[in-house]
Parts: C-alpha cells; sequence; structure tokens
C-alpha cells in the first residue's frame, strides 16, 4: 500500500530550473529518511541527494552539489528537489526513495517512485 509519487519533470533549457516533487503514502512518512536517484539511458542508477527523517541532515552528489537543493515537508508527505542552473548531463529519470537511514547507496530505500523525466536541452 505505500506509494511514492513524482511530478515536477520536463523539458527545460541549460541553465534553466525545475522542482520535482515525491508525495507519500500508505507510511508514516515522518519515519523514513529519502532520497533522489536518477538513470539516465545506458546507465545505472546513480545518487543525487537524500534527506534526514527531521529533515536536518541532507547529503548531495559532486555533481550536482550547489546546483540542487532538497527538502522536505512532513505534514504534506512530501519532498522535493530544487534543481537550479541545468545541465544536458543532468537529463535522466529522476526517483523518489523511502528508507530507514540517509544513504547515497539506493540498496538502502526500500520504496520507490515510478521515476520522472527530466530533459535538459542545449
Amino acid at each position: 500500500q505505500v506509494q511514492l509519487v513524482e511530478s515536477g519533470g520536463g523539458l527545460v533549457q541549460a541553465g534553466g530550473s525545475l522542482r520535482l516533487s515525491c508525495t507519500a503514502s500508505g507510511l508514516t512518512f515522518s519515519l523514513y529518511a529519502m532520497g533522489w536517484f536518477r538513470q539516465a539511458p545506458g546507465k545505472e542508477r546513480e545518487f543525487v541527494a537524500a534527506i534526514s527523517q527531521s529533515g536536518v541532515s541532507t547529503g548531495y552528489a559532486d555533481s550536482v552539489k550547489g546546483r540542487f537543493t532538497i527538502s522536505r515537508t512532513n505534514p504534506k508527505n512530501t519532498v522535493y528537489l530544487q534543481m537550479n542552473t541545468l545541465k544536458p548531463e543532468d537529463t535522466a529519470v529522476y526517483y523518489c526513495g523511502a528508507g530507514t537511514l540517509r544513504t547515497a547507496d539506493a540498496s538502502g530505500y526500500e520504496h520507490w517512485g515510478q521515476g520522472t523525466q527530466v530533459t535538459v536541452s542545449s
């Protein structure tokens, strides 16, 4: 009954911004760390950002540090990924995951959304 639904993806030009949202249901949201991962064609799923249950602790991949910001609003059961200064190499399907710990390891997340496509043109 756990469901994570991502939204906010789309097509943008390089240098533009997008804000992704992931809304969870069927779980006690505040008990889960949340992460964003992405997968480009022909590549493995890679870590983007993660946030602890309380939102106090965050972590980012070096490739997005300074450009992306992860946040969460527990009363709304929603985690966000604000993406600024987008680059063509950011093009991927972006997935949110819920897990016990804030980690960059995809195996640490037990629930996943279906993903949302982000395409950055140049």
